[in-house]
């Protein structure tokens, strides 16, 4: 919902009239008599929606728009005028206005509006975030759920996403975790909202207090206007806090109040403002450790920590391996223009034979220098780093080899098969579409593996 509503307009009666109808909803206001003044309002204090006069001494409201369209991006601009024509509402739009309110309004005709505005807004910002994820969706690591692992992470992920329970996601780094966080959003009753994210470590410590929760106009060296901070830019969202574990000390206390009191406030700034965000966090450090080092707040950790996620590494999901090689050649063939579709038998063994210690993100990068290097139609040994290609059976050692990619893909299937149908209660329609395939190719499977009800 928008909070901060501008109101420019060189009539105070008016003002001071929406000002009481907008605080009865629960809007915050900033008004301007004349389009000079609304200039400086919202350098000094962010705001999200306009409620412009047309006709004012100096600027009017068509001389203002096309200055307040790059200053405020993406912010609704509605223009108010007593000389009401559907001529000039077309005009208004046409100039870049959102809507358009003839004179005299009831208040329930200004409220209307803002709901409009909020809710075009609101599918404007959920398009953009559709078409950012279509862009990088197939380049994120698959989350690939063959291992019992993987499974019982994503049945607990599953259930948790409904609630906005704060959830912490551990694991060393390169495992996925933010792409679990995008699932955890993508399955909220939040998916249509923002899903910001937010490398906590990858921000000075002096800039992260402004980044996180804001900051007005000159409350410090630098900052020559205001901005709204994270928390807003996920408020009826989610926010992603990555490397949580690398968060200042000072910064840890203000974090705390910010999930208890569900509000913040920018620096500089003497009000706070209520937000609703659902926050994620995730880190590879032991926080448990830190905790009784003092290097992490009891608190705190307590306060992120009420749904964890432990994300398995790589080396403990070896039957995900395949599945994500499949995945990463199919994403780099497309694009980069490649005819590569295909892994040799001894290659892919090799790479599920290694350790992989950068896990999935390492394998990913992998895959990419394989499918540029190859040749063919296929990736084989020689396109594989030589760390990979030396790789042998976790077996080896114990004289327990064996090789055979036959044998263990025959394994691996005859056991997603009964784990699909042990998860589906004996259902064969249903165990068949979680395999993804034909009704027909799962009773030909427990056929041929003799599976049993």
């Amino acid at each position: 919902m928008y909070e901060r509503i501008l109101i420019v307009d060189d009539d105070r009666a008016l003002r001071e009239s929406l000002e009481m109808v907008l605080a009865a909803e629960g809007y915050t206001t900033v008004t301007a008599e004349n389009g000079e003044q609304a200039l400086e309002r919202i350098e000094s204090s962010p705001v999200d929606i306009v409620l412009c006069d047309l006709r004012m001494p100096g600027l009017d409201g068509f001389e203002l728009l096309p200055q307040l369209a790059p200053r405020l991006p993406g912010v609704p601009i509605v223009i108010m005028s007593a000389y009401g024509t559907e001529e000039l509402a077309i005009e208004a739009v046409q100039r870049g206005a959102y809507d358009y309110l003839a004179k005299p309004f009831q208040p329930s005709e200004v409220l209307l509006t803002l709901r409009k505005a909020h809710e075009r807004e609101r599918l404007r910002r959920a398009h953009d975030l559709l078409l950012r994820d279509v862009r990088r969706a197939v380049g994120e690591p698959a989350i690939v759920a063959a291992s019992q692992a993987m499974i019982e992470l994503l049945a607990l992920l599953e259930r948790t996403s409904a609630f906005k329970t704060t959830a912490l996601l551990t694991g060393e780094s390169g495992t996925g975790k933010e792409v679990l966080a995008r699932a955890i959003h993508a399955q909220s009753p939040r998916r249509d909202e923002a899903f910001v994210a937010v490398n906590c470590g990858a921000i000075s410590e002096n800039l992260l207090e402004s980044e996180l929760f804001g900051h007005a106009k000159g409350a410090f060296t630098g900052a020559d206007k205001a901005r709204h901070g994270f928390f807003v830019e996920a408020d009826g969202g989610s926010l992603f806090l990555d490397e949580i574990g690398e968060l200042p000390t000072p910064l840890q206390v203000k974090l705390l109040r910010v999930l208890q009191e569900e509000e913040v406030q920018p620096v500089g700034e003497s009000k706070p403002r209520k937000i609703d965000v659902r926050v994620i966090a995730a880190t590879a450090r032991n926080l448990e450790a830190d905790v009784k080092t003092g290097r992490f707040r009891e608190d705190l950790y307590y306060r992120l920590n009420v749904v964890r996620l432990e994300v398995p590494a790589l080396r403990d999901r070896r039957e995900d391996i395949p599945l994500l090689v499949n995945h990463f050649v199919t994403h780099f063939r497309e694009r980069l223009g490649k005819p590569v579709r295909t892994v040799a038998d001894d290659a892919l063994d090799r790479m599920t034979n290694y350790r992989w210690p950068g896990n999935v993100r390492e394998l990913q990068n992998v895959v990419e220098r394989a499918v540029i290097l190859a040749d063919g139609d296929r990736i084989t040994l020689g396109e594989l780093p030589q760390n990979i290609v030396a790789a042998t059976s976790p077996d080896a050692s114990s004289g327990k080899q064996d090789f055979s990619l036959r044998r263990a893909r025959r394994a691996f299937e005859a056991d997603l098969l009964k784990r699909a149908l042990r998860a589906c209660n004996g259902n064969r329609t249903h165990a068949a579409r979680l395999l993804e395939i034909s009704h027909r190719a799962l009773l030909y499977k427990i056929k041929e593996y003799s599976l049993r009800d």
